[in-house]
């Protein structure tokens, strides 16, 4: 199983094969807009708008797990992003990260590139590099900022 071989609900519901995204760089992350780091989507869009002509894509999902930070709908939250921090990146349908209820996307995600102290994610903003052949190549711990993972996106532009 690859990356490739997932769909994906994007804001408004509709269904989105990943296949969409090949031969792109992806940095996958799980998103809230009342976390401490909320704040890191400002660093996100910065790396979007920098590198999204030479093959970067971001992909935001939103997740209400972790202490109920993304409480709104796709909608509120895409404005609440869009007006704040004036994000242009893909966002995507709300989905859980962990449990029985977890996206599979993030199920893949997760059994490719396991955590410091088991697989679930921890908490929001945990970022997930693939290079352009769909391979995960790294998982960034949520205080891991969009600036630092820049080099590494370089390396697989």
């Amino acid at each position: 199983m690859k990356i490739y071989d997932f769909k994906v609900r994007n804001a408004k519901g509709v269904e989105v094969p990943m296949t969409e995204y090949q031969g792109k760089v992806l940095l996958i992350v799980n998103t809230a807009t009342g976390c401490g780091f909320t704040p890191q989507y400002e660093g996100l869009q910065k790396l979007y708008e920098k590198y999204k002509d030479k093959g970067l894509e971001i992909l935001d999902f939103p997740c209400n797990q972790f202490g109920h930070q993304a409480p709104g709908t796709e909608e509120e939250i895409q404005e609440f992003c869009t007006l704040k921090y004036r994000t242009t990146f893909p966002l995507f349908a709300k989905i859980n990260v962990n449990g029985k209820d977890a996206d599979p996307l993030y199920e893949y995600l997760k059994k490719e590139r396991g955590g410091f102290l088991g697989n679930d994610i921890k908490w929001n903003f945990t970022k997930f590099l693939v290079s352009r052949d769909g391979t995960v190549v790294e998982r960034y711990a949520p205080m891991t900022t969009p600036e630092k993972i820049e080099n590494d996106i370089l390396k697989l532009l």
